[in-house]
């Protein structure tokens, strides 16, 4: 299994990474975690912690997922792991050329436009039902309490808040479907601060009324009557069809062997498959050692690569021009990675056929694991909040095209391209771990960098996530933290890249990570210092 060296980044956080046998939940909120855990010690597995975690974090971290959000998951569970899809499509009244009727030459970001039917409650819902021991009722009751007795703003929370704010205030005038969000979370017209109570009673009743119909009421019921009703009163196109016709799917986890160790992710159309292709890209090379130009520079060529493909292809699996497996094909990332030369390029996509969320990561004492991740996707996502329900919806539609030549164009119930990945670890056959990095287009980004850091260059699940990050910004622009030496930064820069500083870690992702010996069932946990994070042990 993983050998983690000595190595740490003492400049990060200065944690240590968290051992423990019976259970763990790492995740960005210590609340949640809590929550989680709770279940642990009544009995519940590592699904029901990370229900229970889940629905807590719609709660405390609002700024990061939302009931009206996506999920997705990669459980581990009898020597087995499945992967559930709970993205949503767009409605069927949704079509390129309502938008552009509308007067955009593009999906906005706020209002109405952009939200697609939310798959968030189906999630926990179905995870129970199939996994869970626990009573689904019993997992939600952490977080009602939470919404109905309140909880102190955390300090990253209170800063992605007022950020939300002012963007939702600027839009304002354009988006009035905005108003329910200023009227449900914010307190005598001003944002929490750090420390500051918030309580959400609203929302307290909806996850109440969750509780009780198994989630059957969002899609089904009296939630799903006011969501038309609301949306057909306020511009939406969102309707009880669409609702009632939505279901999760149970997806086959799409995998690549990276130096002996199973990397998996969700299919298309999530962006896992470029995480995939970057790691194929770079198994072809030797790396000296981590913090060196020659590893920075290949990992973020390889990075853009697999992005172009990424971008240019993936999108509704339903609708993708090419497989998968064509672009994992060892010939063709053998092809891609031969394009890396010492210097940065412009990345174009290729042909395989030519000659920004919170994360959970869970685990109990049984062996069974869980990575987990949900998102209204900017933010509280759409500025869209169901009146009186503590339901912000999602913006995830902002992802389409208007091109009919792209192949994420706009359809009618088509879903789009997505950026929320859980990933996962393991190795002949038996579990590592769940690990994931939130943060819109830095998901796949972080991803790479985690597995290399610990599989290539031994660093332990804290360390991995202490250190120093890169991302790239598009076209020659590289983001690097600036906690990275000056001399590596210089060295990018003579490589050809645009380097640019980033003074807000929170920027580039926040993750957990949560890895398990097998022969004695020991988990050791890294939690993110770029966020509240907390990591709950039983």
């Amino acid at each position: 299994m993983l050998k983690f060296s000595a190595h740490e980044y003492p400049y990060a956080s200065q944690r240590q990474s968290v051992f423990a046998r019976k259970g763990m939940v790492a995740t960005s909120q210590p609340l949640a975690a809590e929550a989680g855990i709770a279940m642990l010690r009544r009995g519940g597995n590592a699904v029901d912690a990370a229900i229970a975690t889940a629905a807590a974090l719609t709660v405390v971290e609002p700024t990061g997922c939302a009931i009206g959000g996506d999920a997705f998951a990669l459980v581990w569970i009898r020597d087995k792991l499945y992967g559930l899809d709970a993205s949503g499509h767009a409605p069927a009244a949704l079509s390129s050329e309502v938008v552009k009727a509308a007067g955009h030459e593009r999906l906005p970001v706020h209002g109405w436009l952009p939200v697609t039917v939310p798959g968030c409650p189906s999630a926990w819902a179905e995870l129970s039902r199939r996994f869970g021991k626990l009573p689904f009722a019993e997992l939600l009751q952490p977080a009602i309490e939470l919404a109905r007795d309140g909880f102190p703003v955390s300090p990253v929370v209170a800063h992605q808040w007022r950020i939300a704010f002012d963007e939702y205030q600027a839009s304002r005038e354009a988006f009035p479907e905005l108003q329910a969000w200023f009227d449900t979370y914010l307190i005598d017209g001003q944002v929490p601060v750090a420390g500051q109570l918030f309580r959400n009673p609203a929302q307290a009743q909806t996850l109440a009324e969750l509780a009780e119909t198994q989630c059957e009421s969002f899609y089904r019921g009296a939630i799903a009557e006011r969501l038309a009703s609301h949306a057909a009163a306020t511009g939406g196109k969102l309707a009880a069809a669409d609702l009632a016709g939505y279901l999760p799917r149970w997806v086959e986890p799409i995998k690549v062997n990276y130096r002996g160790y199973d990397v998996w992710e969700i299919p298309p159309a999530g962006q896992g498959l470029i995480a995939l292709m970057t790691l194929k890209i770079l198994e072809g090379f030797d790396f000296d050692h981590r913090d060196s130009k020659q590893t920075w520079h290949r990992q973020i060529e390889a990075m853009k690569l697999a992005y172009a493909d990424g971008l240019h292809y993936i999108t509704d699996p339903e609708h993708m021009r090419v497989l998968a497996e064509e672009l994992l094909a060892d010939d063709y990332c053998a092809r891609r990675r031969a394009l890396i030369s010492e210097h940065a390029r412009e990345p174009a996509h290729g042909d395989p056929r030519a000659s920004g969320t919170v994360y959970i990561a869970t685990a109990d004492g049984e062996g069974n694991m869980v990575s987990f991740i949900q998102s209204a996707y900017h933010g509280f996502g759409s500025g869209v909040v169901l009146p009186d329900s503590g339901i912000a919806l999602q913006n995830r539609g902002s992802e389409f095209s208007l091109n009919p030549e792209h192949s994420n164009y706009l359809l009618p119930g088509k879903k789009t391209f997505h950026t929320i990945i859980p990933g996962f670890l393991s190795k002949g056959g038996v579990a590592v771990g769940p690990f994931g990095v939130m943060g819109g287009y830095m998901q796949p980004q972080g991803h790479v960098q985690m597995v290399m850091n610990m599989v290539d260059f031994g660093l332990n699940p804290q360390a991995a996530l202490d250190a120093p990050r890169w991302q790239w910004l598009g076209g020659q622009k590289v983001g690097i933290e600036q906690e990275t030496s000056r001399d590596l930064s210089f060295a990018l820069a003579r490589c050809g890249h645009q380097v640019e500083v980033a003074c807000d870690r929170t920027d580039y992702g926040r993750g957990q990570i949560i890895v398990r010996d097998a022969q004695t069932g020991v988990l050791c946990g890294g939690t993110e210092p770029r966020a509240d994070s907390h990591i709950a042990v039983y």
